[in-house]
Protein backbone atom coordinates (compact mmCIF):
# COMPACT_ATOMS: atom_id res chain seq x y z
CA UNK A 1 0.00 0.00 0.00
CA UNK A 2 2.87 2.39 1.09
CA UNK A 3 4.38 1.10 -2.39
CA UNK A 4 1.73 2.21 -4.17
CA UNK A 5 1.28 5.68 -2.68
CA UNK A 6 4.58 6.95 -3.26
CA UNK A 7 4.50 5.65 -6.52
CA UNK A 8 0.84 7.49 -7.49
CA UNK A 9 2.51 10.64 -6.19
CA UNK A 10 5.87 10.08 -8.15
CA UNK A 11 3.27 10.20 -11.11
CA UNK A 12 1.23 13.22 -10.17
CA UNK A 13 4.62 15.30 -9.12
CA UNK A 14 6.15 14.32 -12.74
CA UNK A 15 3.09 15.10 -14.54
CA UNK A 16 2.59 18.36 -12.88
CA UNK A 17 6.71 18.98 -13.41
CA UNK A 18 6.09 17.93 -17.00
CA UNK A 19 3.06 19.94 -18.09
CA UNK A 20 4.69 23.07 -16.08
CA UNK A 21 7.91 22.72 -18.16
CA UNK A 22 5.79 22.88 -21.58
CA UNK A 23 7.03 26.10 -23.78
CA UNK A 24 4.28 28.92 -23.48
CA UNK A 25 3.29 30.61 -26.69
CA UNK A 26 2.04 34.08 -27.02
CA UNK A 27 0.70 35.41 -30.57
CA UNK A 28 0.88 39.38 -31.29
CA UNK A 29 -1.34 39.30 -34.45
CA UNK A 30 -4.25 40.42 -36.58
CA UNK A 31 -6.53 38.73 -38.52
CA UNK A 32 -4.78 35.27 -39.80
CA UNK A 33 -4.69 34.70 -36.25
CA UNK A 34 -8.01 35.82 -34.72
CA UNK A 35 -11.21 33.71 -33.91
CA UNK A 36 -14.46 34.37 -32.38
CA UNK A 37 -14.27 33.33 -28.75
CA UNK A 38 -9.76 32.76 -28.66
CA UNK A 39 -8.50 36.09 -28.16
CA UNK A 40 -7.51 38.05 -25.63
CA UNK A 41 -8.87 40.65 -24.52
CA UNK A 42 -12.21 39.55 -25.78
CA UNK A 43 -13.05 43.17 -27.05
CA UNK A 44 -10.53 42.71 -30.15
CA UNK A 45 -12.17 42.61 -33.53
CA UNK A 46 -11.96 38.46 -35.00
CA UNK A 47 -12.12 37.53 -38.98
CA UNK A 48 -12.79 33.85 -38.57
CA UNK A 49 -14.77 32.33 -38.90
CA UNK A 50 -16.77 33.71 -41.35
CA UNK A 51 -20.28 33.19 -41.79
CA UNK A 52 -20.38 31.83 -45.04
CA UNK A 53 -17.85 28.76 -45.73
CA UNK A 54 -16.97 29.14 -49.44
CA UNK A 55 -15.53 32.77 -48.42
CA UNK A 56 -12.83 30.62 -46.29
CA UNK A 57 -13.00 27.43 -45.02
CA UNK A 58 -11.71 27.65 -41.54
CA UNK A 59 -14.38 27.36 -39.21
CA UNK A 60 -12.98 25.45 -36.39
CA UNK A 61 -10.61 27.12 -34.00
CA UNK A 62 -8.37 24.07 -34.20
CA UNK A 63 -7.28 24.69 -38.04
CA UNK A 64 -5.69 28.20 -36.82
CA UNK A 65 -1.99 27.86 -37.66
CA UNK A 66 -1.24 28.32 -34.12
CA UNK A 67 -3.40 26.04 -32.44
CA UNK A 68 -2.06 23.23 -34.74
CA UNK A 69 1.65 24.30 -33.96
CA UNK A 70 1.00 24.58 -30.41
CA UNK A 71 -0.69 20.96 -30.66
CA UNK A 72 2.03 19.62 -32.61
CA UNK A 73 4.72 21.11 -31.10
CA UNK A 74 3.96 20.34 -27.34
CA UNK A 75 3.66 24.16 -26.31
CA UNK A 76 1.24 25.36 -24.24
CA UNK A 77 -0.99 28.94 -25.23
CA UNK A 78 0.10 31.88 -22.69
CA UNK A 79 -2.05 34.74 -24.66
CA UNK A 80 -3.26 35.24 -28.07
CA UNK A 81 -3.58 38.83 -28.72
CA UNK A 82 -4.63 39.33 -32.19
CA UNK A 83 -7.08 41.89 -33.30
CA UNK A 84 -8.28 41.93 -37.17
CA UNK A 85 -6.79 44.90 -39.18
CA UNK A 86 -4.32 45.97 -36.91
CA UNK A 87 -1.50 47.44 -38.30
CA UNK A 88 2.03 47.04 -36.59
CA UNK A 89 2.30 51.56 -36.80
CA UNK A 90 -0.34 53.70 -35.57
CA UNK A 91 -2.02 54.35 -39.05
CA UNK A 92 -4.32 52.40 -40.38
CA UNK A 93 -7.24 52.08 -43.11
CA UNK A 94 -7.82 55.26 -45.09
CA UNK A 95 -5.15 57.67 -42.54
CA UNK A 96 -7.04 56.61 -39.59
CA UNK A 97 -5.45 56.73 -36.11
CA UNK A 98 -4.93 52.69 -35.33
CA UNK A 99 -3.38 53.80 -31.92
CA UNK A 100 -6.17 51.86 -30.20
CA UNK A 101 -4.96 48.43 -31.60
CA UNK A 102 -1.53 48.88 -33.09
CA UNK A 103 0.76 46.32 -32.82
CA UNK A 104 2.82 48.92 -30.23
CA UNK A 105 0.03 49.31 -28.22
CA UNK A 106 -0.99 45.83 -27.72
CA UNK A 107 2.72 44.52 -26.96
CA UNK A 108 2.59 45.40 -23.13
CA UNK A 109 -0.31 42.68 -22.58
CA UNK A 110 1.29 39.56 -23.57
CA UNK A 111 1.05 37.19 -20.69
CA UNK A 112 4.68 35.70 -19.43
CA UNK A 113 5.40 33.34 -22.61
CA UNK A 114 8.71 31.59 -23.06
CA UNK A 115 8.23 32.48 -27.00
CA UNK A 116 6.54 35.60 -28.30
CA UNK A 117 5.27 34.82 -32.09
CA UNK A 118 4.91 38.42 -33.64
CA UNK A 119 2.86 37.71 -37.25
CA UNK A 120 1.73 41.18 -38.73
CA UNK A 121 2.71 43.90 -41.49
CA UNK A 122 -0.09 42.72 -43.60
CA UNK A 123 -2.38 45.43 -43.04
CA UNK A 124 0.03 48.26 -43.18
CA UNK A 125 0.63 46.98 -46.79
CA UNK A 126 -3.05 46.60 -47.42
CA UNK A 127 -3.27 50.06 -45.46
CA UNK A 128 -0.37 51.46 -47.33
CA UNK A 129 0.71 52.96 -44.58
CA UNK A 130 3.50 55.21 -44.66
CA UNK A 131 6.72 53.48 -44.25
CA UNK A 132 8.97 56.61 -42.70
CA UNK A 133 12.95 56.31 -42.06
CA UNK A 134 14.56 53.60 -39.84
CA UNK A 135 14.96 55.19 -36.34
CA UNK A 136 16.09 52.85 -33.44
CA UNK A 137 15.96 54.94 -30.55
CA UNK A 138 14.54 58.16 -28.88
CA UNK A 139 11.22 57.80 -30.44
CA UNK A 140 8.44 60.49 -30.07
CA UNK A 141 4.62 59.74 -30.52
CA UNK A 142 4.73 60.99 -34.33
CA UNK A 143 7.67 58.11 -34.75
CA UNK A 144 5.16 55.23 -34.47
CA UNK A 145 2.47 56.32 -37.33
CA UNK A 146 5.37 55.41 -39.60
CA UNK A 147 6.38 51.69 -40.32
CA UNK A 148 9.86 51.68 -39.86
CA UNK A 149 10.27 53.48 -36.51
CA UNK A 150 6.98 51.74 -35.20
CA UNK A 151 8.54 47.95 -36.17
CA UNK A 152 11.72 49.07 -34.46
CA UNK A 153 9.88 50.64 -31.51
CA UNK A 154 8.14 47.13 -30.83
CA UNK A 155 11.20 44.74 -31.28
CA UNK A 156 13.07 46.93 -28.97
CA UNK A 157 9.96 47.63 -26.32
CA UNK A 158 9.36 43.47 -26.57
CA UNK A 159 12.64 42.53 -25.75
CA UNK A 160 12.75 45.02 -22.81
CA UNK A 161 9.21 44.02 -21.31
CA UNK A 162 9.84 39.95 -21.98
CA UNK A 163 13.56 39.82 -21.38
CA UNK A 164 14.75 36.01 -21.35
CA UNK A 165 12.15 35.15 -23.80
CA UNK A 166 12.54 33.90 -27.27
CA UNK A 167 11.32 36.47 -30.34
CA UNK A 168 10.79 35.59 -33.46
CA UNK A 169 8.95 37.51 -36.00
CA UNK A 170 7.17 36.01 -38.90
CA UNK A 171 6.66 37.86 -42.18
CA UNK A 172 4.04 37.27 -44.49
CA UNK A 173 4.62 36.63 -48.29
CA UNK A 174 2.51 38.84 -49.86
CA UNK A 175 3.63 41.96 -48.00
CA UNK A 176 5.23 45.27 -49.97
CA UNK A 177 8.27 44.96 -51.06
CA UNK A 178 9.18 47.60 -48.86
CA UNK A 179 7.73 46.43 -46.03
CA UNK A 180 9.02 43.07 -46.12
CA UNK A 181 12.91 44.77 -46.82
CA UNK A 182 11.99 46.76 -43.43
CA UNK A 183 11.06 44.30 -41.61
CA UNK A 184 14.01 42.00 -41.97
CA UNK A 185 16.47 44.74 -41.21
CA UNK A 186 15.14 45.98 -38.72
CA UNK A 187 14.81 42.17 -36.90
CA UNK A 188 18.58 41.80 -37.85
CA UNK A 189 18.51 45.14 -36.14
CA UNK A 190 17.99 43.71 -33.06
CA UNK A 191 19.25 40.18 -33.50
CA UNK A 192 15.69 38.61 -33.72
CA UNK A 193 15.03 35.59 -35.96
CA UNK A 194 12.56 36.08 -38.84
CA UNK A 195 10.53 33.11 -40.19
CA UNK A 196 9.68 34.23 -43.88
CA UNK A 197 6.56 32.19 -45.43
CA UNK A 198 6.16 31.16 -48.74
CA UNK A 199 3.16 29.81 -51.05
CA UNK A 200 0.61 29.81 -48.82
CA UNK A 201 -2.75 29.28 -50.29
CA UNK A 202 -5.35 32.08 -48.98
CA UNK A 203 -9.08 32.58 -49.84
CA UNK A 204 -10.48 36.10 -49.46
CA UNK A 205 -6.20 37.31 -48.80
CA UNK A 206 -6.55 34.76 -45.77
CA UNK A 207 -5.27 31.58 -45.22
CA UNK A 208 -7.35 28.35 -46.07
CA UNK A 209 -7.20 25.27 -44.13
CA UNK A 210 -4.69 24.63 -46.59
CA UNK A 211 -2.86 27.99 -45.76
CA UNK A 212 -3.33 27.47 -42.02
CA UNK A 213 -1.25 24.20 -42.31
CA UNK A 214 1.01 25.19 -44.27
CA UNK A 215 2.01 28.30 -42.14
CA UNK A 216 1.99 25.67 -38.49
CA UNK A 217 4.22 23.85 -40.85
CA UNK A 218 6.58 26.26 -42.06
CA UNK A 219 7.01 28.21 -38.02
CA UNK A 220 7.15 24.62 -36.45
CA UNK A 221 9.88 24.14 -38.72
CA UNK A 222 11.89 27.46 -37.73
CA UNK A 223 11.40 27.08 -34.32
CA UNK A 224 12.84 23.06 -34.61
Amino acid sequence: MRRLFFFLLTAITCGVVQAQSKCGISILGDSYSTFKGYVLPDSNYVWYPQEKAENNDVQDVRQLWWQQLIRQGGYRLCQNNSFSGATICNTGYDKADYSDRSYCTRLWHLGSPDIILVFGGTNDTWAKSPVGDFKYSGWESGDLYQFRPAMAYLLAHLQNRYPGTDLYVIINDILSDDITASMKTICDHYQVPYIQLHDIDKQWGHPSQKGMRQIADQVGAALK
